[in-house]
């Protein structure tokens, strides 16, 4: 159907079903142009697909950390036990060296002077003041100890006139 002038021309187009066909003005300009809806960025599916993720990574962010610390326990524990195996090693050598005799002898005369019958003992005393008396020359002095010092200097500051 198609008129002539200023009165509307419509055309039908069979690629097009009928509530989607457009007037065409014929000799009154161009035709406007009407903004198409943009599609939003994220769909209600996604949206509730995301939601679902974070809901999910939320709920297994607490039994993931009491696994790795129960893990890191573990290893803490099982270095313990692997330090106390070495202890019980070097005390089981230890307390075997005691079985021989010729060690026992030894720790007897070193820890407790013991002396087998006809030998005679004899007892180095480390005593620097004795030893400077009785060669006569002075004993070396020994310096003070830190708090000495500082106990005497504040001793002398308490003895200083006031002007």
């Amino acid at each position: 159907m198609r008129t002539t002038g200023t009165t509307r021309v419509q055309t039908r187009t069979r690629a097009r079903p009928a509530p989607t066909r457009r007037t065409v003005n014929v000799g009154t300009g161009p035709a406007k142009r009407t903004a198409a809806p943009r599609p939003r960025a994220l769909t209600g599916r996604a949206t509730v697909l995301i939601v679902v993720f974070v809901a999910l990574a939320l709920a297994y962010t607490y039994p993931l950390r009491v696994y790795l610390a129960q893990e890191s326990q573990i290893a803490q524990l099982e270095a313990d036990q692997a330090a106390q195996r070495k202890l019980i090693a070097a005390k089981s050598q230890e307390l075997a060296k005691w079985d021989d005799p010729e060690y026992l002898r030894a720790q007897a005369r070193e820890r407790l002077f013991y002396v087998l019958p006809g030998e005679t003992p004899l007892r180095v005393l480390n005593d620097p003041a004795g030893a400077a008396k009785e060669s006569g020359k002075p004993a070396a002095a020994v310096p003070d100890r830190w708090y000495s010092t500082l106990w005497s200097s504040v001793q002398a500051a308490d003895s200083e006139p006031s002007n």
